[in-house]
């Protein structure tokens, strides 16, 4: 049987609501699918997951059908642009928002089990320092905090950063300066958090780009579409294609890091085939 090959896994979160989270995961997955890269995009926000209102999508099975044991995880794939495969969640159910740790184990667990070819998978997960916030960050190879110019944006990414780095040994979290005016500022909102985080924490912050405020990204949500698809040429568009060339030369992950990680096992197994290579 052939060996499917180890699954660059990111996990995109922020500290609050409002800035731009999920807008970014939807427009990296389908600016890294126009790359030909094969991506899955999970809604991680369990109880009030919104991925398949942005683009359109009406699926008819989410993820509490797979925890209700009605169906398999890759019964819940449903095709959204440029060929990117999305895992839809369920909104509005309190149950969703309040699962065990166990059971947020257990939807990582259960990707392994996915046969699907799969070069990448974005995880857009809550806002917040919620269990399910930290399970899939923690269970990703990379973290993106998404940040905007606000006091009350910074200070709660901070606070997710510090959970991350010091609970949960994440030492590395890039961060990306959103709905910014000007590049310089975005580097400002950058400096400002790593300053901070540096002095207090044992955790490296990298600046992964700038995504300027635009108002055809407006335009693009009203029409349910990506700015990478519906407006290539916009400016927060061309911003978003260049992280995600970023994103695309960081290469998959060589080996297992030894606790809960999305497609454990093909990390394993592609660790075993290079040593035997060797």
């Amino acid at each position: 049987m052939r060996t499917l090959q180890p699954v660059q896994v990111i996990a995109v979160t922020s500290g609050k609501g409002g800035v731009g989270k999920t807008s970014t995961s939807v427009n990296l997955a389908v600016a890294m699918a126009q790359m030909d890269r094969k991506v899955i995009l999970l809604d991680g926000d369990l109880g009030l997951a919104n991925i398949d209102v942005m683009l359109g999508l009406q699926p008819t099975r989410n993820l509490s059908h797979v925890l209700e044991g009605q169906c398999s995880l890759e019964d819940t794939l449903i095709e959204g642009p440029a060929g990117i495969m999305v895992v839809p969640a369920s909104s509005g159910k309190r149950n969703m928002a309040e699962l065990s740790a166990a059971e947020h184990a257990g939807l990582v667990r259960a990707f392994s089990d996915l046969r699907t070819p799969l070069d990448t998978l974005i995880v857009d997960t809550a806002a917040g320092i919620a269990d399910s916030v930290i399970t899939f960050s923690q269970a990703a190879q990379e973290v993106i905090v998404v940040v905007t110019n606000d006091p009350q944006s910074l200070t709660d990414a901070y606070a997710l950063i510090k959970v991350l780095s010091r609970d949960y040994e994440v030492r590395r979290i890039q961060v990306l300066s959103n709905q910014t005016h000007t590049p310089a500022e975005g580097r400002e909102i950058f400096e400002n958090l790593r300053r901070v985080a540096e002095r207090f924490l044992d955790v490296m912050l990298v600046h992964l780009g700038t995504v300027p405020h635009d108002e055809w990204l407006r335009r693009a949500v009203r029409r349910q579409r990506s700015v990478v698809d519906a407006y290539p040429s916009s400016p927060s568009a061309r911003a978003y294609q260049e992280v995600s060339k970023r994103i695309i030369a960081w290469g998959t992950p060589s080996g297992a890091r030894g606790n809960l990680e999305f497609f454990v096992e093909r990390l394993i197994a592609g660790a075993n085939n290079a040593g035997a290579a060797a």
